[in-house]
């Protein structure tokens, strides 16, 4: 019973901006495009809510050598790659809005 609800709950990183402040996010899915691995998270406020549905786009890279290590998230300055990538974002969303469609009908 306790393994059913851990795979409901949402898994979250808590985030440093440049400024110090700390922001906890929900991971949306990790992405890969163009043989790069790329994380999407949902900014979360003090409630645990999101206010404007904006996301954010970040490289993800984890350590091959020590999987018990935190993942590498690196900032994409690339807007061609950043581009890419939420490109790719918008896909999944059309996919699981598919899927979504598809299990209530079979329902």
């Amino acid at each position: 019973m306790a393994d059913e609800h851990f795979a409901e709950e949402e898994m979250t990183v808590e985030l440093e901006l440049e400024d110090g402040e700390k922001v906890s996010c929900a991971v949306i899915t990790i992405l890969t495009v163009a043989k790069k691995d790329y994380i999407v998270l949902l900014p979360l406020d003090e409630k645990g809510e999101n206010q404007d549905g904006e996301v954010w786009f970040y490289g993800y890279k984890e350590d091959e050598s020590d999987p018990n290590a935190e993942p590498a998230l690196i900032y994409i300055e690339d807007d061609d790659e950043y581009e890419a990538v939420s490109d790719a974002f918008d896909e999944y969303l059309d996919n699981q809005e598919f899927d979504e469609l598809v299990e209530e009908e079979s329902e």
